[in-house]
């Protein structure tokens, strides 16, 4: 339950029992470019309209600039690890290494989750967004099936081939999915570039008003959604193994993506909320009814192909990471091995493609767009979480180093840090009358815990090349803003999360728990084996933090 995996574990070993390496083939063009493809088209096109109608009316605007400053700091945490530790497992090979074998499977199956949901949830939106190409209602091409609970029961047989067909490119090669994908993502910046300079002549600002018709609660319920659109960076951190050169590569390639991404975001939000009245706004494809409604029906064409454009290319780089978490949660063994292995010829882990896209494209024939939204960014905001405690852990403790008080430091520091965070999202969803008094208390103790992590526990370690500034305060909000972000989600996302994370446990009790433990012998006995082969140097464990 409490073992913890080494860096040399993550990088040298557990490769190894993929058979074949996955080839180092982008530098940090490419994953800027992964970045920009995988989150535009699977947010802004996708969840805008529906949230500004539902949540946050105008404001979605600053529901986005929420999200984005949430998700910066997140990117920040990822940067750093995936630099120091280069693997195609991202998070989970982070969290192996900084929390230990539980939580690691915890956000494993919560990042599967992720990415099964995320993908059925994009691939639905594709169809919506071809129906209105073609002059169709967005559900005509679906299915209904009255026997079906409302919300499972408009059944999506185009989104289970669009995916089929991306996660297929995706299987034949990086390096040219990668191509596929910078080179079309032209058309979605000729795209943007149009809804931001048309959608702003046409732009009335009388629609803006009222501008919080929900209040600000409806504007953070609306960022703890649309947290969902920002998901595609830490995709791009599972090509790590295959950039040229982590440590210049990734830093640019994600915090450059994602501070443009942000900023693009929140333009377009303002543009189609000038266009036309949120409580007009179609839910389903809101930016192509948008131009139509203001005359330019011609437009509306034009909008829906870039927006499939753009969906298709997050489904081709989200099919490259789902693969890669997926290669990496097999090498451990908390799933079968085979899912591991990378295919000689193309160089890409086939056997785990092939599992996450049946998976989602089961969800997709099925789930409507806002069951899946909320499940998958209540997901994404524990992962993120989860991060930068880790992250803040491998600052402040190293094994065998760091002094038993400093231990006890760290830890009450972090409890009191997530406690107050909890603290602080409850009185914000707390209608009591009386709720400033819980952030009276929550506030300073989350400053206070800070503060004394920051002054009474020294740094055990720096980062080697690229790090994240302010330690420990950015990441001690990140911790603040995923937490508060997932307080703002409604009951059901609670729901659902709780349920799957009792699936979860039960298959971590019966399978997983017993095949990681037959897996860290091993691996115990192979670095064992490596040091001693290698005694004149570094052995298999030399340089292992």
């Amino acid at each position: 339950l409490l073992r913890r995996s080494t860096s040399a574990a993550e990088l040298r070993l557990l490769p190894r029992r993929s058979e074949h390496g996955l080839r180092r083939c982008l530098n940090w063009w490419d994953l800027a470019w992964l970045g920009f493809g995988a989150v535009v088209g699977s947010g802004v096109f996708v969840l805008t309209g529906l949230e500004a109608r539902n949540d946050a009316g105008p404001a979605v605007i600053l529901a986005y600039a929420a999200a984005g400053f949430s998700a910066l700091l997140s990117v920040f945490c990822y940067a750093e690890f995936a630099v120091e530790i280069p693997s195609a497992g991202g998070s989970f090979s982070y969290l192996r290494v900084e929390l230990g074998d539980f939580v690691a499977y915890i956000a494993a199956a919560n990042i599967l989750l992720e990415a099964l949901v995320g993908a059925a949830g994009v691939a639905r939106s594709w169809t919506s967004y071809f129906a209105t190409l073609i002059d169709r209602d967005p559900d005509s091409l679906r299915i209904h099936v009255a026997a079906l609970a409302d919300g499972y029961n408009l059944l999506d047989p185009i989104a289970v081939g669009v995916l089929i067909t991306c996660s297929a490119i995706a299987a034949t090669g990086t390096r040219l999915t990668s191509r596929l994908n910078w080179i079309t993502s032209v058309v979605s910046v000729a795209v943007i570039a149009f809804i931001i300079a048309a959608g702003s002549a046409h732009a009335d600002l009388s629609n803006l008003v009222p501008f919080f018709p929900y209040g600000a609660k409806g504007v953070f319920r609306a960022a703890g959604v649309v947290y969902w659109a920002y998901t595609g960076f830490d995709m791009v951190a599972t090509m790590a193994e295959e950039t040229k050169n982590p440590a210049r590569d990734i830093p640019l390639g994600l915090i450059g993506s994602m501070t443009a991404i942000t900023v693009v975001y929140c333009v377009m939000a303002f543009v189609l909320c000038s266009m036309q009245r949120y409580s007009s706004l179609d839910p389903d494809a809101a930016y192509s009814a948008a131009f139509a409604a203001v005359g330019m029906r011609w437009a509306k064409y034009l909008v829906a192909l870039g927006a499939l454009k753009g969906m298709t290319t997050g489904l081709l780089v989200g099919a490259l990471g789902q693969g890669r978490y997926t290669t990496q949660i097999a090498r451990a063994h908390m799933i079968p091995p085979y899912f591991a292995l990378v295919h000689p010829r193309t160089g890409t882990p086939v056997n785990a493609t092939i599992l996450v896209t049946g998976a989602s494209a089961c969800i997709a024939l099925f789930s409507s767009l806002d069951v899946l939204a909320t499940v998958s960014s209540i997901s994404t905001l524990f992962i993120f979480m989860l991060m930068a405690v880790a992250l803040l852990v491998r600052r402040y403790y190293v094994r065998g180093v760091t002094p038993t008080s400093g231990l006890l430091k760290l830890l009450a520091s972090l409890v009191l840090i997530v406690l107050a965070s909890i603290g602080i999202s409850a009185c914000w969803g707390s209608s009591s009358p009386g709720g400033w008094v819980g952030y009276a208390v929550a506030v300073p103790v989350w400053f206070l815990a800070t503060a004394g992590l920051a002054l009474l526990v020294p740094q055990q370690r720096a980062p080697s090349v690229w790090g994240v500034p302010l330690v420990p305060w950015l990441p001690s909000l990140s911790v603040a803003a995923n937490l508060f972000l997932m307080g703002s989600l409604g009951y059901e996302a609670f729901v659902r999360f709780a349920i799957c994370t009792a699936v979860m446990l039960a298959y971590y009790v019966l399978v997983g728990l017993h095949a990681t433990y037959d897996v860290g012998r091993e691996e115990e006995q192979m670095l064992l084996e490596g040091t001693v082969q290698d005694s004149g140097g570094k052995g298999v464990a030399g340089g292992a933090v």
